[in-house]
């Protein structure tokens, strides 16, 4: 996925791109002319093609991708965005909601990837998955997150040796963002009234930086976070 301009004329498939890191990328990618493409449980910003999905089917997350490959007549990048958590001590967590985490987070970014390479060989495109600094720190009563995240630091890595010399593939680690991620929290587990926390146009801009990249140049992992991000490094 190459050009001056980030995205200018490319179709990137954004898995939860209706809100928070996501939403944000498909706006970005619209407005460097490029066309955004989403898989959702709910509909993205209107006029933006998209294919609902619960993305924890991982089986429904791999058809989907294709359906919107095939429509749109190719991809270029694939940008996974999709993420949830569900804090609490390991005892505490049910276990179809810890597996849950699992599942959104780190088996379904290996579904819709493995779904589009196809595509993305044909146009030597851009894979951008996105893990977390708690992919990288551990922290209590994260065990689900944790574990998803680190595995995506681990899967994105294989990947990328594996796919080198044919799609572009890079590994970015945000820190806390200002979305609706800890809406549904236990108050404990919110950011508290002083927690300084990321712009997600500015973590989409890393985005768009990987996304630009020519053919043959690796932007291989990127940490983007407050200056004061507490779980990071």
């Amino acid at each position: 996925m190459t050009g001056d301009l980030p995205g200018a004329g490319s179709t990137v498939l954004v898995t939860g791109g209706s809100s928070g890191l996501g939403a944000a990328v498909v706006t970005a990618v619209a407005r460097a002319g490029g066309r955004p493409l989403v898989l959702d449980r709910h509909a993205p910003a209107d006029g933006v093609p998209w294919v609902e999905c619960d993305l924890a089917d991982t089986r429904s997350a791999e058809a989907a991708t294709r359906e919107l490959a095939e429509r749109s007549g190719g991809l270029d990048a694939v940008v996974t965005a999709a993420g949830i958590d569900v804090p609490g001590r390991l005892a505490d967590v049910p276990a179809e909601t810890w597996e849950r985490v699992v599942a959104v987070d780190l088996l379904a970014t290996a579904a819709v990837i493995r779904a589009a390479l196809p595509w993305l060989e044909a146009s030597r495109g851009t894979i951008v998955t996105i893990a977390s600094t708690l992919g990288v720190k551990a922290v209590s009563d994260a065990t689900a997150y944790c574990a998803a995240k680190f595995g995506v630091v681990g899967f994105t890595r294989a990947l990328a040796a594996e796919l080198a010399g044919s799609v572009g593939v890079t590994l970015l680690v945000p820190g806390g963002m200002r979305t609706a991620f800890f809406d549904d929290r236990d108050p404990q587990y919110r950011p508290g009234p002083d927690a300084v926390l990321n712009n997600p146009a500015d973590t989409a801009a890393a985005v768009m930086f990987a996304l630009s990249q020519p053919a043959g140049c690796a932007v291989r992992e990127l940490v983007v976070c407050a200056e004061r991000e507490t779980s990071y490094p």
